[in-house]
């Protein structure tokens, strides 16, 4: 969240008018476990507040696998109680989670059968299988790079998803995830994936800035960020 979707609204800046601002508040977690998840989801109400103050336009939840081991369908939840939290500190403003826009982005692509990359441990690559596909998307392949060390995912070299992705079986599929994980670092190699597969190729990351700039009221428009952002998708 701190690296890449700013990364992608400063691109952004060099075709469309509007300027950014980018604040945040952290929840912490050292390894993406189910324990260390559920600690930092229940963090988030603090962070919410401390942003109110800051007057933003919009708040994005970051850990896309903290919302989904919470249970399915919990981003709702989670986007509902940190845009009241936002209400009672006197600056109401939408909420998307990465979990929420992941959904939202592969349905704007009319996704009904996708493949997925994600760093984490298999048991948790499983739950955000589970969760996806209880939002009516199929999963037909997914490869699980098995890192439990949050700061260890944030350091992953993004071109090494070029050679990764080629594991997954495409047969059928409609759009690639190519980073479920917003710390896993994939922008780079996204347009050459998409390139190279033929298919649209989204990230976390890049279905949260396509999420807020559309509850912003923005054109949906970055340069080589994949074809979600290329301004024809709407949710």
């Amino acid at each position: 969240m701190e690296t890449e979707i700013p990364a992608m609204l400063r691109a952004r800046e060099a075709t469309e008018p509007e300027r950014f601002t980018f604040h945040s508040s952290r929840m912490r977690m050292k390894n993406v476990t189910k324990e260390e998840l559920e600690a930092m989801d229940a963090d988030s109400g603090r962070c919410a507040v401390e942003l109110a103050d800051a007057c933003v336009d919009i708040l994005g939840y970051a850990c896309l696998v903290a919302i989904m081991s919470m249970g399915k369908g919990y981003h709702r939840t989670s986007e509902q109680k940190l845009h009241d939290i936002s209400v009672k500190e006197g600056h109401g403003v939408p909420v998307v989670t990465s979990a929420g826009a992941l959904i939202a982005g592969l349905k704007a692509l009319k996704a009904k059968k996708i493949a997925l990359v994600a760093p984490y441990l298999n048991a948790l690559t499983k739950l955000v299988v589970d969760y996806i596909e209880a939002e009516g998307i199929q999963v037909s392949d997914y490869v699980s790079l098995e890192i439990a060390d949050n700061v260890e995912v944030g350091q992953l070299d993004p071109m090494a998803l070029i050679e990764v992705y080629r594991d997954l079986r495409l047969d059928g599929v409609d759009a690639l995830v190519l980073s479920s994980c917003v710390q896993m670092p994939s922008l780079a190699a996204i347009p050459i994936v998409e390139k190279e597969c033929g298919l649209p190729v989204v990230s976390a990351a890049v279905c949260t800035t396509h999420q807020m700039l559309e509850r912003l009221g923005l054109k949906t428009c970055i340069p080589n960020a994949g074809s979600l952002l290329s301004g024809k998708y709407a949710s």
